[in-house]
């Protein structure tokens, strides 16, 4: 049965100190938190304390790729050795780096190379998709190509955009089970590609929490990008994702 949390980019317009948004996440019920930036005016002994006090485990945290790239010690020095989030997450490149086959071996010998220095600190480098990776170049797609070519790099699927990008999420889930340990579990209107709150937009979310069951995936990561209410999205998710 895979964990349940919450990916702090859906709390980011949340007026409120990040150590009060944990105390929020731990009530709604979750078992982790997702960090996503955000962590420069917390001092990551307090974020630690309120971990331990709260109960909430870490998953792989979202971090910027020139971060990664610019400083990697640095980096795994904060989020794993003092946080304890056991791997990192490119989450996001924009459409240049998938929009050609040629775009597309330069992004998966880029982030395959991040992840060979990762190695060495033993922290596996994911990447989480958004709905350009789904460029079809005929026989495959850009993200099928990138897969392909970056085998060691770990996927988060991010379900809602993947059916925007004209996928099919519970396929993917079959297809590279043995490579997500985290699933964002996004809910979107694919016609209009816009944000939904989970439950009420186009993805099959039983269909994939079952699919990420079979494929022993880890943290079920509930994400809305835009909630109306942010306070309240933070209790729909944690309920909507225990009642699967």
């Amino acid at each position: 049965m895979a964990k349940t949390a919450i990916n702090l980019y859906s709390v980011r317009e949340l007026d409120e100190p990040l150590l009060e948004i944990l105390d929020r996440v731990a009530d709604a019920g979750y078992d982790g938190v997702q960090f996503s930036g955000g962590l420069e005016e917390v001092d990551p002994t307090e974020i630690v304390a309120a971990l331990d006090e709260t109960g909430l485990e870490p998953t792989g945290a979202h971090v910027d790729i020139g971060e990664l790239e610019e400083d990697l010690g640095e980096a795994y020095e904060l989020y794993d050795e003092t946080l304890g989030c056991a791997s990192a997450v490119v989450p996001y490149l924009d459409e240049s780096h998938f929009d050609s086959e040629a775009a597309v071996e330069r992004t998966a010998e880029r982030i395959a190379a991040l992840s060979a220095d990762a190695s060495e600190f033993n922290w596996p480098i994911h990447y989480h998709n958004h709905a350009h990776e789904f460029v079809d170049f005929g026989d495959e797609t850009a993200f099928e190509r990138f897969a392909e070519l970056a085998p060691r790099v770990g996927i988060e699927l991010d379900v809602g955009w993947a059916l925007v990008g004209g996928s099919d999420p519970v396929e993917l889930l079959s297809r590279y089970g043995d490579r997500i340990n985290m699933v964002h579990m996004k809910d979107m209107d694919a016609e209009m590609e816009e944000f939904r709150e989970i439950g009420d937009g186009d993805v099959d979310m039983q269909a994939c929490a079952d699919a990420a069951d079979e494929a022993d995936v880890e943290w079920l990561i509930y994400e809305h990008d835009e909630p109306e209410d942010p306070r309240a999205s933070i209790e729909t998710g944690a309920a909507f994702l225990d009642s699967l």
